[in-house]
């Protein structure tokens, strides 16, 4: 048993998937809880590579160790689930991961007009930027602690890391859209339970129980309430203030229709057109 990743480009539903399974699989109750998500850990992210002695002065330095680190994780022969933004890619002829490490993953891929307005509000920066930065060939996102780059994700265009990642041949990857999670949850959820059951040969049966309490427990306003009264860790950093901003923030209200105007529409239309065409109708 290896790993097994749940992978997205950012602001694309990663954090409602992992709360989901963490909650499912980790939980006696079924019931929510920020601490849970502990149990589904980021990679590649500064924790890993704080031991080593190198100074990492290139954000992308850490590649050289993603997979040492996997054989590491793998040693004691468990399931282990992941969250990545990381693209499949090879970055210094390193590549992210391979199918000695990796067992399978889920995608999750997002209309890409509604995930420019989440990486607006998420990176304070305004909506044609953050086209811009969905747009960037040799993109990442990266955290630099005492002048070292620790947490480096390779993104590279979203174009790009939707691809990476849902024609892989490595291993088995399930791509789910975010939509059907927020329309049809609890038969989504179902689907990614059954993925992950063939996959780990797993003879457990789906508690629908414990799955509608999970769903329930998980719900957006649920989580914005718990974000409200205790934050939460992972929410960026106001650029002028410490206050940290709302990560969960617009939910169902995300209507690209209202939120972009008609030209962005139409920019989007045609740089993301293949996606749009195969994952949802124009």
């Amino acid at each position: 048993i290896m790993i097994f990743w749940i992978a997205s480009y950012p602001k694309s539903g990663n954090t409602w998937l992992r709360s989901l399974l963490a909650t499912y699989y980790f939980s006696r109750d079924g019931l929510f809880n920020f601490d849970i998500l502990r149990n589904i850990d980021q990679f590649p992210s500064s924790t890993y590579f704080k031991k080593y002695k190198d100074l990492f002065l290139k954000p992308e330095s850490t590649s050289k160790y993603w997979i040492l680190e996997q054989k590491r994780i793998n040693q004691n022969k468990k399931l282990k689930f992941f969250k990545t933004h990381n693209a499949l890619c090879k970055i210094d002829n390193n590549s992210f991961t391979n199918s000695e490490n990796t067992l399978g993953a889920i995608y999750i891929i997002r209309d890409p007009r509604k995930v420019v307005s989440s990486l607006a509000h998420h990176y304070q920066i305004d909506n044609d930027q953050a086209f811009k930065f969905m747009q960037t060939e040799k993109n990442a996102i990266y955290q630099k602690e005492d002048n070292r780059y620790l947490g480096f994700n390779a993104l590279f265009s979203w174009k790009f890391h939707t691809s990476s990642w849902i024609e892989c041949k490595k291993f088995p990857v399930l791509t789910i859209r975010y939509e059907d999670l927020e329309n049809e949850t609890f038969l989504t959820f179902k689907k990614v339970f059954n993925f992950i059951n063939d996959i780990t040969k797993s003879k457990k049966s789906f508690d629908r129980e414990k799955a509608k309490k999970t769903i329930r427990s998980c719900e957006f306003k649920k989580m914005q309430k718990l974000e409200l009264e205790n934050g939460f860790e992972e929410a960026m950093i106001k650029k002028d203030t410490n206050e940290r901003i709302k990560f969960f923030n617009l939910g169902k209200k995300n209507n690209y229709k209202e939120l972009l105007d008609s030209k962005k529409i139409d920019k989007m239309n045609f740089s993301f057109q293949d996606q749009i065409e195969k994952y949802y109708d124009k």
